[in-house]
């Protein structure tokens, strides 16, 4: 089990605070630094304002060297396909090769009427997410030299020289995440390298996984990497477990029912669970960045265990 720390910036964090948990994170050995896209905070104070993901990634790909970078997950209503395309692989560049996109429809509609970002109807927002994953994945993926067209629905691309290419080849890893039961594992099966259920019970994603299985073996590919994501809320000792779940506005007890929460232990079998229902990576959400003293316990007393 591989385990990634995963950031909500837009809760109130700056570039400063990203940077200092991606370094904590790479030192203690962590396998990567995940943020969300996100412009718009969801409760509690507004300050400082949100980061972009891209931009950031791209300061964190020249400030670290050896930790896996991401988004879980970027948002098809944010960018063109051909600009995202650009971007990700300049950061790949940058980072040596070690981006990794998380891609899918949006969700939160405030944060677009606050910047002005059209939101269509969820069904339009499926069709670009699929229209988004055939251009990047074509234009990456066109061989140097060659050029990549696309006439769908909502985009369109002709004659386009198809660069920058990323570092990785053929191309970075792509991760789908969700629990619907039809369109998102045909999706993933289609598209993805990794297959990601965030915050949802053991049942639930045992089912989203099933669906992913048979969708990959419908389609004739091999199975792809299962992952879960997970607010995390580790203490060494009950007394730590509350004053740490306090400070993120939480309840221990709801967090043991949501989340990874209690002592080293607790976690290492809830992981493990996981891990029996054939997750090999699971992201940490870790929502006060400015408790390294957490990535230390995590990374000292869980990780080893994992």
């Amino acid at each position: 089990m591989k385990l990634r720390i995963f950031t909500e910036p837009q809760q109130g964090a700056t570039y400063d605070d990203q940077l200092q948990v991606a370094k904590a994170a790479e030192r203690l050995g962590f396998d990567a630094f995940f943020r969300s896209d996100h412009y718009l905070n969801m409760g509690g104070d507004p300050l400082p304002g949100p980061t972009d993901s891209w931009v950031t990634l791209g300061g964190l790909a020249r400030e670290t060297s050896t930790i896996r970078l991401g988004t879980l997950v970027s948002s098809a209503t944010f960018r063109l396909p051909g600009v995202l395309a650009i971007s990700a692989a300049q950061v790949d560049e940058m980072s040596g090769g070690r981006i990794e996109l998380g891609l899918g429809t949006g969700w939160y509609e405030e944060e677009h009427t606050a910047y002005g970002i059209p939101f269509p109807p969820l069904g339009e927002r499926f069709e670009k997410l699929e229209e988004q994953l055939e251009i990047i994945t074509g234009l990456w993926q066109t061989p140097q030299g060659k050029t990549f067209s696309f006439d769908g629905s909502h985009y369109h691309v002709a004659d386009s020289p198809a660069l920058p290419k990323p570092v990785q080849s053929p191309r970075p890893p792509i991760i789908i995440g969700g629990t619907g039961a039809r369109r998102t594992p045909r999706l993933a099966a289609a598209f993805a390298d990794e297959f990601n259920v965030p915050f949802r019970a053991l049942d639930e994603t045992k089912a989203a996984y099933d669906n992913v299985r048979a969708a990959c073996e419908a389609a004739g590919r091999a199975p792809i990497v299962l992952s879960a994501a997970q607010v995390v809320c580790c203490g060494r000792d009950e007394a730590e477990v509350v004053r740490r779940a306090a400070a993120i506005g939480r309840e221990p007890e709801e967090l043991r029912a949501n989340g990874l929460t209690g002592t080293p232990e607790e976690l290492v079998e809830k992981i493990g669970a996981y891990a029996g229902a054939g997750a090999t990576r699971m992201y940490l959400q870790v929502l006060d960045l400015a408790d390294l003293d957490h990535l230390e316990l995590l990374a000292a007393e869980v990780m080893p265990h994992v």
